[in-house]
């Protein structure tokens, strides 16, 4: 059966954390795991913002990516993990596609039959939980519909991350064209948040592309609202300043950033999408979630990994620059 439009507020998970300044009273002293410690070594102070330290005995948050796989490491579920693993959360997938992709391009294509995609989700869901859900490249109206079908098997209230992937950083198309009417009347009502960039977000709507001096972001986030997501983010990074723009019905949030000319780009919608759910996955409000989610992304693409292919290099929340100097304890031998 169809879900309605979502309302009400998100579910909280059911545990506990301390943030940089808050403890909770109630929980035995926390200790800092190896995986906070090394990335706050590596990324410095401000990205213990977005780590769980783990108190009590309540779980790690558990994130499930319902993306495609890219063969080169940049994007899809392989950028979704590495965000997940920065943010402290456990990732899982549910795999919608096989791309065969490179910094260069997109050669090629294999759907998941969506049988298979709603088997996958229902696997974690039984065994494992899932706190929030992320979703990317999607393909076709198929795997929307079995995208939809998944949720609805999921405790209501579950957040909903939607990033309405279209085309790749190469320029190949991901999603095809009869399937947008689909994804905007099938999961835009039951998302939490949806992260359109600007192409995305008028795609969504129907309109045609716009001069970039004639953009009107703040309209755009509002007729996208319409359509029944709880919060719209519109990003920045299509546009001649990179701001995005925070829309929930209530609150317009321009969110500013800096652009980083001389980083890597491929991933950052991903890596994007992915912090904004593993935010909303430890109980952090959406707004909260998504300025996070900005400065996470940016550091990422400044920090982004251009030696690496001969096409636009992957992005970097990371931080393996650092840790090729570093390395981790478990990777040290001799």
């Amino acid at each position: 059966m169809r879900r309605t439009p979502r309302s009400g507020g998100l579910r909280l998970p059911n545990w506990t954390y301390s943030r940089q300044g808050r403890v909770n009273p109630n929980s035995p002293p926390a200790r800092r795991s190896s995986v906070e410690k090394l990335a706050t070594s590596v990324l410095g102070p401000t990205v213990r913002t977005t780590l769980v330290t783990l108190s009590g005995a309540h779980h790690i948050p558990r994130v499930l990516s319902i993306a495609g796989s890219d063969s080169g490491g940049g994007a899809g579920i392989q950028a979704d993990l590495k965000a997940f693993a920065a943010c402290g959360a456990h990732g899982m997938t549910a795999i919608t596609a096989i791309t065969v992709q490179n910094t260069v391009g997109v050669t090629a294509v294999h759907p998941v039959p969506p049988d298979i995609i709603i088997a996958q989700v229902r696997a974690v869901a039984g065994d494992i939980g899932i706190d929030a859900v992320k979703i990317g490249m999607l393909g076709d109206s198929p795997t929307i519909e079995a995208v939809a079908q998944a949720l609805d098997e999921l405790p209501e209230g579950t957040p909903v991350v939607l990033d309405p992937v279209m085309v790749a950083e190469s320029g190949a198309q991901l999603l095809d064209p009869a399937a947008k009417a689909t994804l905007r009347t099938v999961l835009l009502p039951r998302a939490t948040v949806v992260t359109p960039n600007v192409p995305e977000a008028q795609a969504l709507l129907g309109e045609a592309e716009s001069p970039a001096r004639d953009l009107d972001v703040e309209g755009l986030a509002r007729r996208i609202h319409a359509l029944g997501p709880q919060v719209v983010v519109v990003t920045g990074g299509h546009r001649d300043e990179a701001i995005d723009v925070f829309f929930d019905g209530r609150r317009l949030v321009e969110l500013p950033g800096t652009r980083h000319p001389d980083g890597a780009s491929h991933g950052s919608g991903c890596t994007h999408s992915s912090v904004l759910a593993a935010r909303l996955a430890r109980g952090d409000d959406p707004l909260d979630a998504a300025r996070a989610a900005k400065e996470l992304a940016s550091r990422a693409v400044a920090n982004g990994l251009t030696e690496i292919g001969a096409g636009a290099g992957p992005v970097d929340i990371l931080g393996l620059v650092g840790l090729t100097s570093t390395f981790h304890p478990s990777c040290r031998t001799g």
